[in-house]
């Protein structure tokens, strides 16, 4: 304990606050015990000469930290407590690992790997353990140092008199860029954090007649038309003259309406005449009810009648003229579709106009089988139009109880309000339904997303420029996107313009290889 206490007053005078947490609890890692450091033989000179001639293709931290010397293995060379310690990322093998060398006095010793961890912090807050196991006359990590390779790490060896801390940077495939430059070049920065992201199903679908407010209109009598007052098209309101059609079905029945009439009004006359007499006791009463009888006869007559004129839809007074047959609107609406026109010959079963109210409109969907759990009546969905920029709320109306045999979807609709009829009939339509809802911890702007050799990354926010994070995603609503690993909540990050750093480390990849 005492041990740990020195170490972490000594730090303190030359590490910030962050690094001391990070140095604290990488001291808690290690065992405190005693550790046998053994001597290899050889100093740190005698091993410097024996690769002063080597061209070695690793690269160390040590190439971009101007103030740190190289060490005999060409890494970064750092010093604490009387020691000396070399480190190099080394990607011997395909895979990036940290090498670690110890001298004391240059002379080169081994140290027990038990007692050895690290801890590397990156620029999004993402830290990394690291136990090391024994090589030779060197440690190197067990773990792959993933890229990028710029990070802040501290190293902690445990000898058998004290804790060893050493420090040191890694900034390779920094992309360097000042606070003016990022402003100049509109990049715009965000910090991750959470975000309720909805995911969508997306359906396509035809927008349709609202077929109950559709009217297929037929005269329900043959006749020839005398008059069509209304064009396709036409906004006509319940009860407006259609047409006028010139009838013998109809001069019939009304025909027959009024000798009906007739009939029942003799009845009448004749009942009440035999009534009158029966109360004066001078006709029997059989004559009364003979008269009754009759007359409810005529009553029935006329009636039968009049329900034939209505069955049509005709008028039971013929305003002088026995044969005219007006034809009249159901409802408000629109003449979508006319099929008549004057002097034609019609018969009673044909469709002469379409009436539709397009205040409401169906959006026909068809829904495979795999999504049927997700569309469900009385839900709320967007509808996009595939032509021009246009959306509409709806909701879903009909769900299909039949899956077709070979399309395998079944029918939906939904019921959109057209108040200012956009949305017509035959429009091609995307419907898109909310399938899941949550609440994510670390998200980002969709536009922050970038590729970089196949590898899906976010620029991190640096005090000296921007670092590509490779991250893996999850899930998204176009506008934020769920980041699963790579990136913790907080971090700065280049979410607008994020582009604009990738043509910059583009240009650093070129100047690198020539």
């Amino acid at each position: 304990m005492k041990i740990k206490t020195n170490l972490i007053s000594r730090a303190s005078a030359t590490l910030g606050r962050k690094q001391l947490i990070a140095i604290a609890v990488l001291i808690m890692l290690g065992t405190i015990g005693g550790v046998a450091i053994m001597s290899s033989g050889s100093t740190r000179s005698e091993v410097q000469e024996a690769h002063e001639h080597d061209e070695t293709k690793e690269q160390g931290s040590g190439e971009h930290q101007e103030e740190s010397a190289k060490g005999p293995h060409g890494g970064q060379l750092l010093s604490a407590g009387g020691f000396e310690m070399e480190v190099l990322l080394s990607a011997q093998g395909g895979e990036p690992r940290l090498r670690l060398w110890l001298f004391q006095k240059e002379r080169s010793i081994v140290v027990n790997a038990a007692q050895t961890t690290a801890e590397l912090i990156r620029p999004g807050g993402v830290t990394q353990k690291l136990t090391f196991t024994a090589d030779k006359d060197t440690l190197i990590s067990t773990q792959v140092i993933e890229e990028p390779h710029v990070f802040e790490a501290a190293i902690a060896i445990q000898t058998s008199k004290e804790a060893l801390i050493f420090q040191f940077n890694q900034k390779e495939g920094l992309i360097a860029m000042t606070d003016a430059q990022v402003k100049t070049a509109g990049v715009t920065l965000d910090t991750t954090g959470p975000a309720t992201i909805r995911s969508t199903l997306q359906l396509p679908g035809e927008i349709g007649f609202n077929e109950d407010r559709t009217a297929h209109v037929v005269p329900r009598v043959a006749g020839v038309v005398e008059g069509v007052p209304v064009a396709l098209g036409q906004q006509v309101r319940k009860g407006q003259l259609l047409a006028v059609i010139s009838s013998p079905a109809i001069s019939e029945q009304r025909a027959e309406l009024q000798a009906a009439q007739m009939r029942q009004k003799l009845a009448r006359t004749t009942y009440e005449r035999e009534k009158k007499l029966w109360e004066e006791k001078i006709s029997p009463q059989q004559d009364v009810l003979q008269a009754e009888q009759a007359l409810h006869e005529t009553e029935i007559a006329v009636a039968n009648v009049r329900q034939k004129l209505q069955a049509v839809g005709a008028d039971a007074s013929s305003s002088g003229t026995l044969n005219r047959f007006e034809l009249r609107a159901p409802f408000d609406g629109t003449i979508v579709e006319k099929h008549i026109a004057l002097g034609e010959q019609v018969r009673e079963d044909a469709s002469v106009f379409t009436i539709a109210d397009l205040r409401t409109v169906w959006a026909q969907i068809n829904v495979p089988a795999k999504d049927l759990p997700l569309v469900r009546v009385g839900e709320k969905v967007t509808i996009r139009a595939t032509s021009f920029e246009q959306t509409a709320t709806g909701i879903v109306a009909y769900v299909g109880s039949l899956i077709g045999e070979q399309t395998r979807t079944a029918q939906a609709r939904v019921t959109v309000k057209n108040p200012q009829a956009t949305w017509r009939p035959g429009l091609f339509v995307n419907v898109e339904l909310t399938s899941s809802e949550a609440t994510l911890p670390v998200t980002v702007a969709s536009d922050a997303i970038q590729t970089i050799e196949n590898k899906t990354v976010v620029f991190l926010r640096t005090s000296s420029g921007f670092v590509a994070q490779p991250v893996q995603v999850g899930r998204s609503d176009g506008k934020r996107v769920e980041i699963v690993k790579g990136l913790a909540s907080g971090a700065r990050y280049a979410s607008s313009g994020s582009f604009v750093i990738k043509a910059e480390a583009g240009k650093a990849s070129v100047s690198h290889t020539d």
